[in-house]
C-alpha cells in the first residue's frame, strides 16, 4: 500500500499471488482499484476433494454447513488472526456418502474460518471470468521477466546499505532493465 500511496484515481494492481492476502485485497478494493492478482489456491482436504468453498459459511448466524447438509456451529479458535473454527463430528461424518470427498480423518472434518474469508472467495470466483483471465494473460507475461532479471545473479540483497542508496539502486535497475526492451 505504500508503493499507491502517492498515486491518484483507480488503478489495475497487477501482483505475484504472494500478495494475495484477505488484508491486502480489503485495502485495495476499498480504494476502488482492480484487482489482477491472482488468487493463492485453496488446498483440498482429500486429493479431489472438496475445500473451503464447497462448506456453506453463514459467520453472523455462527454456523457451518458442509457439502452433504451437515450443519455445525462456528467457534471462536482465539488467536491473532480471529480465526474461527467448526468441527463436524464422527457421528456426522461417518457413513456420510461424501466422507471419501471430504476428509480420511476418523475423528470427523474441523473447517477454519478466517476473517475476510470471502474477499478471498470472491478473488476465486473473479480469476474464473473469460475478460479477468485475459487481462491478467496480457499484462503478467511482460512483468515476470522483468520480476526475474532484477532477481538474477544475486540480487534479492541489495549491494549497498542504506534506504536511499537502496531505492536508488533498484529504481536504476528496474529503469535499465525497461530500457533494453
Amino acid at each position: 500500500m505504500d508503493l499507491l500511496a502517492q498515486e491518484t484515481g483507480t488503478l489495475d494492481v497487477l501482483a505475484d499471488s504472494a500478495y494475495s492476502t484477505a488484508a491486502l485485497r480489503k485495502e485495495l478494493t476499498t480504494g476502488g482499484h482492480r484487482l489482477l492478482i491472482k488468487p493463492a489456491a485453496l488446498k483440498e482436504a482429500v486429493t479431489g476433494g472438496f475445500t473451503l468453498d464447497d462448506f456453506r459459511i453463514d459467520a453472523p448466524a455462527g454456523t457451518v454447513t458442509c457439502p452433504a447438509g451437515h450443519t455445525t456451529s462456528l467457534l471462536p479458535a482465539g488467536g491473532k488472526h480471529q480465526q474461527c473454527k467448526a468441527w463436524f463430528t464422527v457421528q456426522q461424518c461417518t457413513g456420510c456418502p461424501l466422507q471419501a470427498r471430504c476428509t480420511t480423518s476418523e475423528r470427523g472434518r474441523v473447517v477454519t474460518w478466517r476473517p475476510h474469508r470471502e474477499l478471498q472467495a470472491d478473488a476465486r470466483r473473479q480469476a474464473t471470468d473469460p475478460s479477468w483471465q485475459a487481462d491478467y494473460r496480457r499484462w503478467r507475461p511482460p512483468v515476470e521477466p522483468v520480476i526475474a532479471w532484477l532477481v538474477a545473479h544475486g540480487n534479492r540483497r541489495l549491494p549497498c546499505r542504506g534506504t536511499i542508496k537502496g531505492e536508488r539502486w533498484i529504481h536504476h535497475r528496474a529503469a535499465a532493465s525497461t530500457s533494453a526492451d
